[in-house]
């Protein structure tokens, strides 16, 4: 937990890291320290636990967000915390040691974290006014019953090696959504789980960013969800070193717009 003085501002940003990583990582590396200082935000950057794992057939000792199953095993003897407790948990101390605006919590995360970032968009729908996943998400099509439909961005780097085997162009990413069991699943999953339609419109520009838009189902909801694919950036959160793009600063701009009802 930073930038929690009682002066603060009672909005509250989660970020949430990915795998091997730590919320004192996050804090140092992710953008959101200054963009808390800057807008005056609570920004919260928990740490997951650390777990044996079985995963790509290989056994490692790492920190990992207990997510939907699917993308790694926990190796025998190893018991899952309950990460929706924990950070339900934490909210609820904030809002004990601080004026927070209850309406306006919002979570983000980067690869395991991102995927995490989905679970909480499921299963946290009533703390959480919107949610953005970086770099990571679930790979099946699944429905799952969402607590309310969330406002979520799902973003992705080009070059990121976990997707793509070579450079992916942002001019065929209309095609790419369509053909690529991936991010035919992407689209499914959240358009079942949040109400949103499967059909999309894309803007943006091809030298920098560009984002596919899906509407909600439900006539007059100020919602949506979006796939937004950013060119030159690998497996990481940018954060205006590592790449061109302040993703805290872009992020912050997307989020803010949206409050529980």
């Amino acid at each position: 937990l930073r930038n929690s003085l009682p002066q603060y501002g009672k909005e509250v940003v989660f970020m949430l890291h990915g795998t091997s990583g730590d919320g004192e990582k996050f804090y140092n590396i992710s953008g959101w320290k200054e963009v808390g200082e800057k807008e005056n935000l609570i920004t919260v950057y928990p740490s997951s636990w650390r777990y044996t794992i079985i995963e790509d057939g290989q056994t490692s000792n790492t920190t990992k967000w207990h997510i939907y199953p699917g993308s790694y095993e926990y190796a025998p003897g190893q018991v899952p915390r309950d990460d929706i407790k924990f950070l339900r948990q934490i909210i609820s101390e904030l809002d004990q040691r601080f004026s927070i605006d209850e309406k306006r919590i919002y979570l983000l995360g980067f690869s395991n974290g991102g995927q995490m970032a989905y679970r909480c968009a499921v299963e946290m729908g009533d703390v959480l006014a919107a949610v953005v996943e970086n770099a990571g998400a679930p790979s099946d099509d699944q429905t799952r019953p969402a607590l309310r439909n969330v406002p979520v961005t799902f973003q992705l780097g080009n070059e990121d090696d976990r997707f793509f085997s070579s450079p992916a162009s942002l001019s065929n990413f209309a095609t790419g959504l369509t053909v690529i069991p991936y991010f035919r699943n992407v689209i499914r999953g959240h358009a079942g789980s949040f109400d949103y339609d499967t059909s999309f419109t894309v803007t943006g520009d091809t030298n920098t960013a560009v984002i596919a838009s899906f509407a909600p189902l439900g006539a007059g909801e100020q919602r949506s969800f979006n796939i937004v694919m950013v060119k030159g950036l690998a497996h990481m959160y940018p954060n205006g070193s590592n790449h061109w793009m302040k993703g805290a600063e872009r992020h912050w701009q997307w989020l803010k717009q949206y409050s529980l009802p």
